[in-house]
């Protein structure tokens, strides 16, 4: 195994850690990828309820990014009033194994005992150290 997936000399959007993040970067789409496996199919409002602090219009946009990225299936029924269902496609799916390592990695390096939103101030003091 390489010591690093992005060799110097190399660009990193021209590397494959470059193209992963390219792909799932950003604020929600990580978390649009969690509610996905944990559901199975969703509909655009029921994601938005489940995420909670996504705007429509953001949530729109990410979900299309998504599709185009072959992460997510869009499948429109057609009737009144129109129906779309968001699932993972095999490409979305095959990284769930990430999806799950991050959590992994949460749960054994997070500071113990505090929430999140408590434990970030600590770590952004610690870093200016």
């Amino acid at each position: 195994m390489r010591e690093t997936c992005v060799p110097s000399g190399v660009a990193l959007k021209d590397t494959g850690f470059g193209y992963t993040l390219s792909v799932i970067g950003g604020k929600y789409k990580m978390i649009i990828l969690y509610w996905l496996a944990e559901n199975k199919v969703m509909r655009h409002n029921e994601l938005k309820r489940g995420i909670g602090t996504i705007s429509f219009k953001t949530l729109s946009v990410m979900l299309k990014e998504m599709e185009a990225d072959g992460l997510i299936q869009r499948e429109e029924f057609p009737q009144v009033p129109p129906k779309v269902e968001y699932s993972l496609t095999e490409r979305g799916r095959s990284l769930l194994p990430l999806l799950n390592l991050m959590c992994e990695w949460g749960e054994n390096n997070s500071l113990k005992g505090l929430p999140a939103a408590e434990a970030l101030p600590a770590i952004e003091h610690r870093a200016s150290k």
